[in-house]
């Protein structure tokens, strides 16, 4: 049996820059919250209020997001052997699920406020909400460059730019309320952000949820993997192949290979080089078998 991992991605270290983003988008989201949030409630507005409300839940997720992404890098001890990398996993799995509670108790407020016809102040919606879209704008440009390396990170940058287009939609909600006095347009934005919502976190939902589960991850492709080991000078067969992820950056693979009587030279270190340069396996152990020896295999399926 053989056991590698390459060092350059197991226990990365997060770059500064990348906490300096963190930060700067939680500083810059509360500022904004308690502003548009005490807006809402002198304005009377429920679209200021919903939206604010789900600035809150992303300032929720930032930071749970950094906690875990900071958390992952201890290192492995004896009651936990493959470390914390786990925790940025449920970090996005929680912050999917926070959303999608944040959105239920948004639509409720808005079905039940549809018939009132309250007068609420457009202009200054739309000067509350063109912040919005200022804040929510630089937030999402500061993890646009580490968005694809780990699923914490994309899924702030889909926060916030989905925030930046949610602002958008209020600015406009306020400008239709200025000119034509259709109030009830408060309430119909605010059905349209939890559409806005939902559409940006459903896969985030999905994705953290099969990671959570030890799915396969998105992008490594089994089918591959399985071909790739079959097709291996010395190998007559390939059993037992598991891939998970052990975070939202790294992934683990187990498999039990079946030699072939004429198998070549140093196969593991080619195996090992090649499962994390082709398809982003770092972690990798694999069981050697002889041919025809059941006894090797513990488990069969």
């Amino acid at each position: 049996m053989s056991h590698a991992h390459h060092d350059h991605s197991h226990h990365h270290s997060v770059p500064a820059n990348l906490t300096k983003a963190f930060v700067i988008g939680i500083v810059l989201n509360i500022i904004f919250v308690l502003l548009e949030a005490g807006a809402g409630l002198w304005l009377n507005s429920l679209s200021l209020l919903s939206d604010a409300g789900h600035n809150l839940s992303d300032v929720i997720s930032l930071i749970l997001a950094l906690a875990a992404i900071k958390i992952s890098q201890k290192k492995p001890n004896d009651r936990y052997t493959f470390g914390y990398s786990k925790s940025t996993t449920l970090a996005s799995l929680f912050n999917a699920i926070l959303l999608m509670v944040a959105v239920g108790a948004i639509g409720w407020e808005a079905i039940s406020r549809f018939g009132q016809t309250q007068a609420i102040n457009g202009l200054w919606i739309t000067a509350v909400s063109a912040v919005g879209i200022v804040i929510n704008t630089i937030t999402a440009l500061l993890f646009l460059k580490d968005k694809d390396r780990d699923i914490n990170v994309k899924g702030a940058y889909l926060h916030m730019a989905a925030d930046a287009l949610v602002s958008l939609g209020v600015v406009i909600s306020g400008i239709i309320m200025m000119y034509t006095g259709w109030y009830w347009i408060d309430s119909f934005m605010s059905l349209v952000i939890i559409l806005v919502i939902i559409a940006g976190t459903w896969g985030l939902l999905k994705e953290s949820l099969r990671l959570s589960l030890d799915g396969v991850p998105q992008g490594v492709d089994l089918t591959a993997i399985r071909e790739y080991l079959k097709n291996i000078n010395g190998v007559q067969e390939v059993h037992d192949l598991h891939v998970w992820a052990l975070s939202t950056t790294d992934n683990s693979l187990t498999a039990h290979l079946v030699l072939t009587e004429d198998q070549q030279e140093n196969l593991l270190p080619l195996i090992h080089d090649d499962l994390f340069h082709k398809f982003n396996i770092g972690h990798a152990t694999i069981q050697l078998e002889e041919p025809g020896n059941q006894e090797q295999c513990l488990h069969t399926h």
